[in-house]
């Protein structure tokens, strides 16, 4: 079984965007669509103080009638993160995100930021897990006859 410190490492580029508290949400949203992501980390310092997604957006400032040049991260981002330790599994993982509704989990190790997986990084992986599981059974399946 995979787990998250494997994920991280088979990702092409493993960096976690960040950005701070007071940084307007159009920033954030700049960064994001620069980089091709769905959520940015909020850090103050080396300290993780909150992420922002693009749900987040959706629901606290086009449904609550703010302006993503005036509103600063820390009025709308998600304080309360969960996160997930490298040698954790993609399954407890899964389990993670589909109780709680989530498609982005940092990954922290000995209280730092090292990485962030998706929703999408996990069902690559198991696909990837079960593709392996059906060609060895193929092969013990060709070679038993």
């Amino acid at each position: 079984m995979t787990v998250v410190s494997e994920i991280l490492q088979s990702k092409p580029d493993a960096t976690v965007h960040t950005i701070g508290p007071s940084a307007s949400v159009l920033d954030a949203l700049r960064l994001m669509a620069d980089k091709g992501i769905g959520a940015v980390m909020v850090m103050e310092a080396d300290a993780i103080v909150g992420i922002f997604t693009e749900r987040d957006y959706a629901r606290k400032i086009a449904l609550m009638g703010r302006t993503s040049t005036a509103t600063p991260m820390r009025d709308v981002m998600t304080a309360a993160v969960l996160f997930v330790r490298p040698d954790q599994t993609s399954q407890e993982c899964m389990q993670i995100m589909s109780s709680h509704r989530l498609r982005h989990l940092p990954v922290v190790d000995g209280g730092k930021l090292v990485g962030m997986i998706s929703i999408g990084d996990l069902v690559k992986d198991i696909i990837s897990e079960q593709k392996f599981i059906i060609e060895q059974l193929e092969q013990y399946i060709s070679g038993s006859h």
